[in-house]
């Protein structure tokens, strides 16, 4: 059976820059097969990496910046977010999170399948709410990592 690493990446106090976060607090409440592990892994990066090293199938989901309109959500394959093709970057935690895939490569432990569930913010203010789009965006992005799991 393989093993499923859902990753929520985010700032959780800068409203959508944390839309990772929120997404997991939801998606731990739901039920889930043992081989799913639903994992906060904030702004930790490279701390991480020993989760995906464990994986079979990674499904993170963050804030990106992206040339959509906020609450936009794009749907990226590991091969759109290696270093050299990723859009923008939104944070440094991001850097972390493309590194954290190289290192998994290099080590020979990267998971079969990687898939980045990207949500265009509309704010980075500080504060834990997220905007009316991003907050619109959330159900949809729980039901897209249903689909992935499925």
């Amino acid at each position: 059976m393989k093993r499923i690493l859902v990753m929520g990446v985010g700032n959780f106090i800068l409203s959508d820059e944390g839309i990772g976060v929120h997404a997991v607090k939801e998606l731990e409440k739901m039920q889930w097969p043992e081989n799913v592990e639903i994992y906060d892994a904030g702004t930790t990066g490279l701390l991480s990496l020993y989760k995906v090293f464990d994986a079979d199938v990674l499904i993170a989901i963050d804030a990106i910046e992206y040339r959509k309109d906020p609450g936009t959500i794009v749907v990226f394959d590991k091969s759109d977010i290696m270093l050299d093709k990723v859009p923008i970057k939104l944070s440094a935690h991001q850097i972390g999170f493309q590194e954290m895939l190289l290192q998994a490569d290099l080590h020979e432990k990267s998971p079969e399948k990687v898939v980045l569930i990207g949500v265009v913010p509309e704010s980075l203010a500080t504060g834990t709410e997220l905007s009316p789009c991003c907050q619109e965006a959330l159900s949809k992005v729980l039901e897209k990592v249903k689909e992935i799991i499925n």
